[in-house]
């Protein structure tokens, strides 16, 4: 699927300003979306939305449909009088500008608890009746992700399979009777939900409204601490205890030379291909619910995956099987029809990838950063390019731009001078405006990238687990040149909409 010709900007909600320790759904965001418009942007790429795991990555989520509570706005919570203004008044700590999950994660989920007491004591009639249709329309997926979370909570988020044998297992009557006891912290749940979902969509309405897309992004994986395993954990590929008999990573490459151990449940693809991939469509069409165009995170991973012993401590000792391959994405277009969808096609791509990827004109990745390393044959040089792809100069998982530069020794530094016919001495508009220049329909700047800055304001480092995710910028930060610049090269490389003339 051809993209139009268009440019964006990479920055998650919680990279946002606010004042209540996380960027959210609130007045930052969608003053976020009127500085994408004057900056001349049609796009907005975000990371997923689901609720955040193991080292606080939303890579590693609680849910393949559910999403992340702490992006809810409190003030809209105390604009509908269910918090107070002191209420929402962040204590002292939640004032640096970093992402203190610590910190945050208590006073916004007490808040919320909060919120949920007054909604159940004094909604109205017409709160209520939406509550109620949103419950009717996720029936699919709300009811085991509230259960489970109630759950985790009571068994002080141990892992599912250590919980009570009669709730790990699933026993009918022990789910009825704990739908029974906690219906108080299962309504809160709900509530949570009905929040997230309908702040969401209102911000992502006003951004269609204004002339943005909203790039999502589905990771190929999902936690083993999420509703989805415990609730059909035929899918995936545990032990008797119900726990990961192999995992999921990669192999050595240039991020880590011992590869990544992900640790999430690989699934049990047979079990897939003998309903018709019916829980991938759900959850496709879940995610297009939500945004407008889906990147998939480790494309590759349909082609052929690591496999990795659970028993292994590092990602070394694993091994390449086959993925589902076509017979999924046929299952997909069979119920959905054509999506855009972008593949992640970055690491160790084999030509069955490529294949994949072109059978379903699936736009793949070009990475600036990574452009510099052999000769001139590398793909991702920009005068390699092909029109059916996605330029960053960088992803979440990169440096930024002025960290990497820093990182070159000086014979890398005058090749990437050579090629790009410059002094370098704003690299990271070197690179934006050679992205922009390149025939790829799309192109997608990193937040961090536009506003200059330098590697301690990375987003990840592949095989972290700790210390990342934590980035936010401040409003001082962006000055007007900043919008400016990226409008000029929009209109420079028809990047604006402007039809090519003929």
């Amino acid at each position: 699927m051809r993209f139009p010709r268009a440019s964006g900007v990479l920055l998650h909600p919680t990279s946002l300003p606010g004042p209540h320790g996380s960027g959210d759904f609130g007045a930052n965001a969608y003053h976020f979306v009127d500085w994408l418009v004057a900056a001349g942007q049609k796009l907005w790429q975000i990371l997923p939305l689901g609720g955040i795991g193991p080292g606080n990555s939303p890579y590693m989520s609680t849910s393949a449909f559910a999403g992340n509570v702490l992006l809810i706005d409190l003030a809209e919570l105390q604009r509908r009088g269910w918090l107070t203004a002191e209420e929402i008044t962040p204590p002292a700590g939640l004032a640096e500008q970093r992402l203190n999950f610590a910190s945050v994660v208590p006073f916004r989920m007490d808040r919320l608890a909060r919120a949920a007491q007054r909604f159940a004591a004094q909604a109205s009639a017409e709160e209520r009746a939406d509550l109620q249709a949103f419950c009717e329309r996720h029936a699919d997926w709300l009811p085991e992700h509230v259960l489970f979370m109630t759950l985790a909570e009571q068994h002080n988020w141990r892992d599912w399979s250590s919980w009570d044998a009669p709730l790990a297992a699933r026993n009918p009557v022990a789910l009825a009777a704990a739908r029974q006891i906690h219906a108080e912290r299962i309504a809160f749940w709900t509530f949570c939900q009905w929040c997230f979902f309908r702040q969401w969509l209102a911000l992502k309405a006003y951004a269609n409204g204004k002339g943005i897309a909203v790039i999502g992004d589905a990771p190929i994986f999902i936690a083993h601490q999420s509703a989805e395993v415990w609730a059909r954990p035929e899918l995936f590929q545990l032990d008797a205890r119900g726990r990961p008999s192999v995992v999921a990573g990669v192999p050595p490459d240039v991020f880590s030379e011992t590869g990544q151990r992900w640790g999430n449940p690989l699934y049990r693809w047979e079990a897939h291909a003998r309903d018709g991939y019916a829980w991938w469509v759900q959850r496709i069409r879940r995610i297009f619910e939500l945004v407008d165009i889906v990147r998939i995170d480790h494309f590759r991973g349909f082609a052929g995956y690591w496999e990795i012993p659970a028993s292994e401590a590092t990602a070394v000792k694993g091994r390449w099987l086959p993925g589902p391959g076509e017979a999924l994405f046929e299952a997909i277009a069979r119920e959905l029809g054509p999506l855009p969808i972008i593949a992640e096609d970055l690491g160790v791509i084999t030509p069955d990838v490529v294949a994949l990827r072109r059978k379903f004109a699936f736009p793949g990745m070009r990475i600036l950063q990574f452009a510099f390393e052999g000769g001139s044959g590398n793909a991702y040089l920009p005068h390699n390019h092909e029109p059916d792809t996605v330029v960053y100069t960088g992803t979440h998982d990169n440096d930024t731009t002025p960290g990497w530069w820093h990182s070159l020794d000086e014979p890398q530094r005058a090749r990437v001078r050579d090629y790009l016919g410059s002094a370098a001495h704003e690299i990271h508009w070197d690179l934006i405006r050679a992205a922009c220049a390149s025939v790829a329909d799309t192109v997608v700047h990193p937040m961090q990238d536009v506003l200059g800055l330098g590697g301690e304001h990375r987003m990840n480092l592949p095989g972290r687990g700790e210390g990342y995710w934590e980035w936010r910028f401040a409003w001082s930060q962006v000055r007007p040149e900043h919008a400016q610049r990226l409008a000029h090269l929009a209109q420079l490389y028809r990047r604006d909409g402007t039809p090519i003339q003929s």
